[in-house]
């Protein structure tokens, strides 16, 4: 109840005043914070892209990941991915995080990040420590960091952040008040703001706005057969989403003419064997980062919908021009 509420403050007009004091302090301590780890970050010998987050919550982050890699990739360039590997545990860290990796282990956006682009992939609690690691065991010309905006022992040469179109920055208050790990304008210091969808009004002189495309429906347990999303049009489904915002999930669906009966989770959720098992015989649909820790128990009936970040030629110009001046450093 409690989570609920502050969700629905976080993203009102206004933040609750008794939180206040809390949230500057906040702001306080992360300052002091990133001032100290700024000043012994460790710099690594190929170029650190970081893309990351100022707001708590799903924001549409790694499909940017994803899309970037790949971009990074087709311009003839190695990527490797580094992550905390948040929700997992292994049994020893760093981890390389490969197809076959329990998600257990990895985390869930990791092993997604792995399965879609076939990148080398290593988590740790420290992003140094994951770094060092796939540098050491793979031959890669450049970095990205899937969420590591605050992890300032990093060095990184380039920052990227991802904004939920559609919320914003909320009420624009740090934490506990407002949803912000950072203050606002922190925007000012990135050279790009990508605005995933929806109505929002910020500016920037380096706004990108991008889309997130829905491909064809996967069978989770079916060999990956595909059926195009408008045949499932006028359909009744169990829609799962255990993201930081469900609800954009939900309304994906609808917007594609699907009647979803929503099951929200919170982000991160971990499923048991049967737990998506619905005491009807509807299709259940879920996103591709539930996917992923559901598919050692799914069956017939259970069915994922990746997405695709899109970006038009403009957006896409701004990020290669970011890319230019950042492999052009006579550092590398």
């Amino acid at each position: 109840m409690l989570g609920r509420w502050l969700q629905a403050r976080w993203y009102s007009a206004t933040a609750p005043r008794a939180l206040l004091p809390l949230s500057r302090l906040f702001g306080v301590l992360a300052a002091r914070r990133r001032r100290r780890l700024q000043a012994a970050a460790e710099r690594l010998p190929v170029p650190v892209i970081v893309v990351g987050n100022l707001a708590v919550g799903g924001t549409g982050k790694t499909p940017f990941a994803i899309w970037l890699v790949e971009h990074l990739r087709r311009q003839g360039w190695k990527p490797g991915v580094i992550a905390r590997g948040y929700g997992g545990h292994a049994p020893s860290y760093p981890l390389h995080v490969t197809a076959d990796t329990p998600v257990a282990h990895s985390g869930d956006e990791p092993l997604l990040i792995a399965l879609r682009t076939a990148v080398p992939v290593v988590v740790a609690p420290g992003r140094v420590a994951a770094a060092r690691a796939l540098l050491a065991s793979h031959t890669v010309d450049v970095l990205v960091a899937d969420d590591g905006l605050q992890h300032y022992r990093l060095a990184r040469d380039l920052e990227i952040v991802v904004i939920d179109g559609r919320r914003g920055l909320g009420n624009g208050a740090l934490l506990p008040a407002g949803p912000l790990r950072e203050a606002p304008e922190r925007l000012d210091q990135l050279p790009l703001v990508v605005v995933n969808g929806g109505p929002c009004a910020l500016r920037h002189p380096g706004r990108i706005d991008m889309q997130l495309q829905p491909s064809a429906v996967v069978a989770l347990a079916g060999g990956e057969q595909q059926q195009a999303l408008a045949a499932w049009r006028g359909r009744r489904v169990h829609a799962v989403a255990g993201i930081g915002n469900p609800q954009r999930f939900f309304e994906l669906l609808r917007e594609h003419g699907l009647d979803p009966i929503e099951h929200p989770y919170s982000d991160h959720h971990r499923y048991r064997a049967g737990s998506l098992d619905f005491a009807d015989t509807l299709p259940v649909l879920m996103t591709e980062k539930d996917a992923v820790k559901y598919r050692g128990w799914a069956t017939g009936r259970h069915f994922l919908l990746p997405v695709e970040a899109r970006l038009d030629a403009a957006a896409t110009a701004l990020v290669e021009q970011s890319l230019d001046r950042l492999f052009s450093l006579e550092t590398y």
